[in-house]
């Protein structure tokens, strides 16, 4: 489950244990959170130590049923020129879910607030100017060319087909606003880079709530909830 879950990663640990003891107890969703520090949406409630994980590490999965999260914690490993990368999976304590939160969601509205949100943000980023330059830039770009030629996510099939477009934009969004929000990327002047920084962390915060959002509405229709 793991490798088709997680293919670029090379070491996994802490993951498939939880799951087939969640599987076991009966649980068939395992919902996702992307938190940010001072955003907690979607989270389930928990102790402080699950959500200052969470936060530190932007993401987690948790059970709605029961009530349980793993968060995850990546690290490089290996030699110089040979290095791989590993993560490891903390198992927390969480308060069950109430999928009705879930279920209420509509990927129409969705969708069009995050196209909207994505339409006023790149007129911003064309009235703000300064595109970045230099070598940082060059590499930024090199990322995004590798971002639009690979595979489209690994996404399983039978979702829903507005669930898979909604997961695939907010999921490229999200990879160009963190691109643009490399720290070595300078424009002109101090303000025009702190004015691009500040539309691309809204830009970013919207990717990442609406891919949440989609890819728990899809969890549910695979999971014969919806």
């Amino acid at each position: 489950m793991a490798p088709r879950a997680l293919p670029d990663l090379d070491h996994v640990e802490g993951l498939a244990e939880p799951l087939a003891m969640w599987q076991s107890l009966g649980e068939r969703a395992v919902l996702v959170a992307l938190p940010r520090p001072g955003d907690l949406s979607g989270m389930p409630s928990a102790t402080g130590d699950l959500h200052a994980a969470a936060s530190a590490a932007r993401e987690c999965v948790f059970i709605p049923g029961l009530g349980g999260a793993l968060v995850p914690d990546f690290e490089r490993f290996g030699p110089e020129g040979d290095q791989g990368w590993a993560v490891r999976f903390e198992l927390h304590g969480a308060d069950p879910y109430p999928t009705h939160r879930v279920e209420a969601l509509d990927l129409g509205q969705l969708e069009l607030s995050l196209r909207t949100e994505l339409a006023a943000h790149t007129q911003t980023l064309a009235a703000t100017g300064g595109a970045p330059f230099g070598a940082a830039a060059d590499r930024a770009l090199d990322r995004l060319r590798a971002l639009a030629d690979a595979d489209r996510w690994g996404l399983p099939p039978g979702l829903p087909g507005r669930a898979e477009r909604l997961i695939g934009l907010a999921a490229t969004v999200l990879r160009l606003t963190e691109a643009g929000l490399d720290p070595d990327l300078e424009s002109v002047d101090l303000a025009t880079t702190s004015a691009r920084g500040q539309t691309l962390r809204r830009l970013h915060a919207q990717a990442a709530t609406s891919l949440a959002d989609a890819t728990n509405t899809a969890v549910l229709h695979l999971a014969g909830w919806r």
